[in-house]
């Protein structure tokens, strides 16, 4: 969910408690008058019935008891019925329109999940909130662990499946006072086991199992089926070893395919990059530059890093300001949709799912703060801007990422723009990020992490126009806070000769 739309939701969830403290409040002095009245009653049903006819023998009391049954009793009827309900019902319903749907929660609970194993973290320091960088402390609850298990089980993932409901599990072995059921959370535990190929553990859960609940049929028939595997395999074991492993191997080659980019992600991710060789390093600068002698920066240079040789990937620091940053987050908030991405079969935008991060594009029309920041990345790149795209602003929240892509088109998808394949990217960093949320390229190593004010340059293009593919690159999952980075995406056109091509084709 888009980190505005949320924080609206948690203002909506701060309403609906006041609404409710109030119908507390209400139902509260109803149970006052109520009980009042049962008082007084008391003592006079206690005098009347020790004497009636003494009590009866008072004209008075006779009046009032006719009065009582006739008319008090059916204006308490009426107050016992009195709905105190309507106010806080009615906005609930109202707010209901608004509220996350089964797919929001699934989504919610699959970017913990991906978190998990992006940044290695185990389940009891997710669940008891140990997270580096965290201001509010939260716990998950065994019934919360119990869901996410469940999430992972409908998504047939039962790596995550055993691993939370493991967790749901030893919390309430260590005596969390939960409504979540041990035999319930056995049964889903035992079965991701056995998905996995463990079957004594399978057995040993099965059998935990049955002891809180001796009838269970699944339990009851998976017991047997266990027991038959386990006869059927000493037997096997017996006749052949070899034409198994044959089996292992295969399937494990299988696997391997995606994993090395993946992982290699995964450890950029997490700050585990292959470091530079001093040499290297060595070769690594920061300078004061003024944009090739712009007049705009001969008296105000900009601060300028190198954070990567090859390819070359530059950093400008203190170069936009918390002002500016401020009015590029207020204009794109409004129309903050989910990223959209050109599909090469259809050449038409469609959502894509491995973007997760909301983002808007702003022109410099709108506001004199886009123009002028346009400006400033021509002044600096010495690139024409006015063939590039629209600034675009994206809002990463927890769990938000952009999987490993490239910047230029590889089929030729910018045909119908006429300004040729994007030669380079500036990215501005708008917030400080607590915890993950790095750019990272896989290809070479190289992690950047967000710094607000600063902006990273890259060229995706050769000289010669042809794709770097070393310049593939990801935007890691934010693990606490959020992070709010606008891009320019520069185009060839326009830059013949502020950049040209070299005398080899091979530049």
């Amino acid at each position: 969910h888009v980190l505005s739309h949320m924080t609206d939701l948690i203002n909506t969830e701060k309403d609906l408690v006041v609404s409710l403290k109030d119908y507390i409040k209400a139902e509260e002095s109803k149970l006052e008058q109520i009980k009042k009245w049962a008082e007084k009653l008391d003592q006079l049903t206690d005098a009347a019935t020790k004497d009636p006819e003494g009590f009866l023998g008072h004209p008075v009391n006779a009046f009032k008891l006719m009065k009582r049954l006739n008319t008090e009793w059916g204006e308490l009827e009426s107050l016992v019925l009195k709905d105190m309900s309507d106010g806080f019902i009615s906005n609930m319903t109202i707010q209901r329109q608004f509220f996350p749907n089964d797919e929001d929660q699934t989504g919610a609970a699959k970017a913990l999940l991906r978190l998990q194993d992006t940044y290695n973290l185990d389940t009891d320091t997710l669940s008891r909130g140990n997270l580096p960088g965290v201001k509010h402390k939260s716990f998950l609850t065994a019934e919360d662990c119990f869901e996410l298990g469940k999430i992972a089980y409908t998504e047939a993932d039962y790596y995550h499946t055993e691993l939370w409901m493991e967790q749901a599990l030893k919390q309430l072995d260590e005596g969390e006072v939960s409504s979540a059921d041990k035999a319930y959370i056995l049964d889903y535990l035992s079965y991701a086991v056995y998905q996995q190929g463990d079957l004594g553990k399978a057995m040993m859960l099965t059998k935990r199992l049955l002891e809180l609940d001796p009838e269970h049929q699944r339990a009851n028939g998976n017991m047997k089926y266990f027991e038959y595997i386990m006869a059927k395999e000493k037997e096997a074991n017996k006749s052949s070893t070899d034409s198994e492993d044959q089996m292992e191997q295969e399937t494990e080659v299988k696997k391997k395919d995606y994993l090395p980019e993946r992982r290699k992600y995964e450890m950029l991710c997490r700050g585990e990059g292959l470091k530079m060789t001093p040499r290297r390093q060595k070769r690594l600068f920061c300078r004061y530059y003024d944009g090739n002698r712009n007049p705009r920066y001969i008296l105000g240079p900009v601060k300028q890093e190198d954070e990567w040789d090859k390819p070359r990937i530059v950093r400008f620091l203190d170069i936009i300001s918390d002002e500016e940053i401020e009015t590029v987050k207020e204009l794109a908030k409004p129309r903050l949709s989910r990223a959209t991405v050109h599909d090469p079969e259809t050449g038409k935008l469609t959502t894509a799912h491995y973007r997760v991060s909301k983002s808007a594009w702003l022109s410099g029309y709108e506001s004199p703060v886009v123009s002028r920041i346009n400006t400033r990345i021509q002044d600096l790149t010495g690139l024409d801007v006015s063939t590039a795209e629209e600034l675009q602003v994206a809002n990463y929240g927890v769990g938000g990422q952009y999987e490993p892509h490239f910047d230029f088109a590889r089929a030729n998808a910018f045909k119908e723009l006429g300004t040729g394949n994007r030669i380079a990217t500036w990215l501005f960093y708008m917030s400080d990020v607590s915890a993950g949320g790095a750019t990272v390229f896989p290809e070479v190593g190289a992690s950047v992490w967000p710094k607000k004010g600063t902006a990273v340059f890259w060229y995706n293009l050769f000289p010669s126009g042809e794709g770097d593919y070393s310049t593939r690159h990801a935007a890691c999952p934010v693990l606490v806070g959020n992070k709010w980075v606008s891009n320019k995406w520069l185009h060839e056109r326009g830059q013949e000769f502020r950049r040209p091509c070299t005398l080899s084709e091979l530049e």
